[in-house]
């Protein structure tokens, strides 16, 4: 997985970039980067407003969302931002000048770090149950063929003891996220005081899907995961794990609806008289209608995890209700009630 997105002839590297193949919620509407926009105004107003704000776009194919943030800033705070994308694809001709272009996170910045799809992209291994009542790695040629190998111990099975323990049924199928606990640590980590935020397709202890999540991505379509370096590789991130694994006070997990709602993105339809007084308006405002719907639906966009950790400071206002964080369903888990599991 790690050679075939990010080796030499890697996916992840290729000049067409991910938006060639597949659309997130960057790619789906502007409003996604007009509400990130706003949630690092609000992380300005609680570190009040340092002389120089971070953000750092982990993950940032070809900088869409980091020009997309400092465009819809307004001005006093865009002169303060210092934005990073960070990508291992060489930088793509044309990016606004003001982005900082980087391999890795910048260590010992404040501000937010906005992880968008990044996790399921982050390698791990996949394993299996096998008919002799052991779970084995599960080994693949770069056709795709597969066989097992070796039995899973040390920190890989203490890890799916605790998070995704597989029954003795063989064919049942696991992807340890170990990995993905570890990176989104240490990049939280390189935050001094803000918040980290982590968005992606996302499962937890309560419905572990059976025979696991990976799959390829190429030119649209669903295909076949073989990592011969033509097609997205990808896994849903456990990202209940991800919490646990560097959890603070106040860190939570909640859907991407819950969040989108609070930052002000609404599917509502405008008033139908809009449509009498106003033709073009209300066109404008059906079109943000239908691509607010897209991004907080049900069964889709919305259903997004998005990991919340404050660094130093508390949660930013619009995430809240009423000073908590939302509810009916849309937070997932929080400290609280993850430590007492």
């Amino acid at each position: 997985m790690e050679a075939a997105l990010y080796g030499p002839d890697g996916f992840y590297l290729r000049p067409e970039g991910p938006a060639g193949h597949f659309r997130t919620s960057v790619h789906a509407s502007p409003l996604f980067a007009g509400a990130v926009a706003r949630l690092l105004c609000r992380v300005d107003e609680t570190l009040d407003h340092p002389d120089e704000l971070a953000f750092v776009d982990l993950g940032a194919g070809r900088g869409e969302l980091t020009a997309g943030v400092l465009a819809a800033l307004p001005p006093d705070v865009g002169a303060r931002t210092r934005a990073y994308a960070v990508e291992r694809a060489e930088r793509p001709e044309g990016l606004d000048p003001r982005i900082e272009w980087c391999d890795r996170a910048p260590g010992g910045v404040t501000g937010l770090l906005f992880a968008n799809e990044w996790l399921d992209n982050v390698p791990l291994d996949v394993v299996e149950a096998a008919p002799d009542g052991l779970v084995r790695h599960v080994l693949v040629r770069d056709d795709g063929t597969e066989s097992l190998g070796d039995p899973v111990e040390g920190a890989d099975a203490s890890w799916l003891a605790r998070w995704w323990p597989l029954p003795p049924e063989p064919g049942l199928r696991a992807e340890i996220g170990r990995p993905r606990d570890e990176a989104w640590a240490a990049a939280a980590g390189t935050l001094t005081r803000g918040l980290a935020v982590a968005v992606d397709y996302a499962h937890d202890h309560t419905e572990r899907p059976s025979f696991g999540t990976l799959t390829g991505f190429r030119a649209g379509r669903e295909t076949a995961p073989v990592p011969d370096g033509t097609c997205d590789i990808t896994a849903h991130v456990a990202l209940d794990a991800c919490l646990d694994a560097c959890a603070l006070p106040g860190a939570a997990l909640l859907t991407q609806r819950a969040a989108l709602h609070a930052l002000g993105v609404s599917g509502g339809r405008p008033p139908l008289s809009l449509a009498s007084s106003d033709p073009v308006a209300y066109v404008q405002a059906l079109t943000r209608a239908g691509e607010a719907a897209e991004l907080t639906a049900t069964g889709g966009l919305g259903d997004f995890g998005w990991l919340i950790r404050p660094v130093g400071i508390a949660i930013p206002g619009p995430l809240l209700v009423d000073g908590d964080l939302p509810v009916d369903g849309d937070l997932l888990v929080d400290v609280a009630d993850h430590e007492e599991q």
